[in-house]
């Protein structure tokens, strides 16, 4: 199935192509230069197959001090959502008024070696199932998305979602109902929030080269452990691709991963191999969100090192994020 001004596909190749990236409403993005997606076709009643070309020069996912430098795991990640959202307008002809709340997701990596950059863009298929349901009205409401990624033919990771199906309304009042008054939005905050907080971490200490990608700031580190105030700037394009009245997940994540390269105190080595993630509430704008991790354990016998990472905002817990690091040696 091809989408949206796609011409039609080879009749000689079943596999998806990486030729074009999709429309960018399809991925729910508004810049072009943020869509990976370029084939979305299906394998199955429930299943499609997606082509997903990775960058080589990115503002935000090639700002890496690692060596070797690999594709990066939340680029990834991010992939997977948008080949699921993909598969969700153009094989499960969902309604494009239809938002996908992630409620859970787990994310593996199996084969760093194979997601050395090298030089050419990364090509990658990711293998999609839809897993639930419908209503009696035929409406998918929630369900499990399962992910498989492939490199070269070969399995390279897993990706799991425990997700929502919500039209834009619903949305709007599950938003009305968590918070009792109408939420601001990011394009509120531009100018109070430019990203040059003098107490912002080093970018170095959390695997970054520009100041901009650095999402933490206040950090403490002791015996205990590590937290730091969330403080992403929304100017960052890559990470508010589009006005928001919350804070993305994946700008959680990405607050997550750098506590936990903090912690460990080797950012040009450690690699993001493994993340669990739990969301309970949405992240609010208009209130301070802290992290904080354990003082990290030993690695375990592949020289792997785990460490939760929560959430906390007005005194709850909104949110954990557990992540997996390891080295590519």
């Amino acid at each position: 199935m091809t989408t949206h001004g796609d011409p039609e596909p080879d009749p000689d190749s079943s596999e998806p192509r990486h030729e074009r990236t999709l429309d960018r409403a399809l991925v729910h993005k508004a810049a072009v230069s943020e869509v990976f997606v370029t084939d979305v076709r299906p394998t199955g009643e429930r299943t499609v197959r997606t082509a997903v070309q990775l960058p080589l020069v990115h503002a935000y996912y090639n700002d890496h001090v690692q060596s070797p430098a690999t594709h990066d795991a939340l680029l990834l990640l991010e992939a997977g959502r948008q080949a699921a959202i993909a598969g969700t307008h153009a094989h499960m002809r969902f309604d494009h008024d239809t938002t996908m709340i992630v409620d859970r997701f787990t994310f593996a990596l199996d084969d760093l070696k194979a997601l050395v950059i090298g030089p050419g863009p990364g090509s990658v298929l990711i293998d999609t199932e839809y897993i639930g349901e419908p209503n009696r009205a035929g409406r998918y409401r929630k369900g499990r998305v399962a992910q498989r990624y492939l490199v070269g033919g070969e399995p390279v990771g897993e990706h799991v979602m425990d997700v929502l199906f919500l039209r834009h309304r619903e949305n709007d009042a599950l938003r009305r109902a968590q918070r009792g008054t109408p939420a601001p939005l990011t394009s509120d905050y531009e100018d109070a929030r430019p990203g040059d907080d003098p107490r912002r971490v080093a970018p170095e200490r959390v695997g970054r080269v520009h100041p901009l990608n650095v999402v933490l700031a206040g950090e403490l580190v002791d015996d205990a452990g590590a937290s730091a105030e969330f403080t992403p700037s929304f100017r960052n394009r890559s990470l508010f691709d589009h006005v928001y009245d919350h804070l993305p997940a994946m700008t959680l994540v990405e607050g997550a991963r750098q506590l936990a390269l903090l912690s460990l105190d080797a950012p040009r080595t450690t690699h993001t191999v493994g993340i669990a993630a739990h969301f309970a509430r949405f992240a609010e704008l208009d209130d301070t969100v802290r992290l904080s991790a354990p003082r990290p354990g030993p690695p375990d016998e592949e020289g792997r090192v785990t460490l939760p990472v929560t959430f906390h905002q007005n005194g709850a817990e909104i949110a954990s994020v557990t992540m997996t690091m390891g080295s590519l040696l």
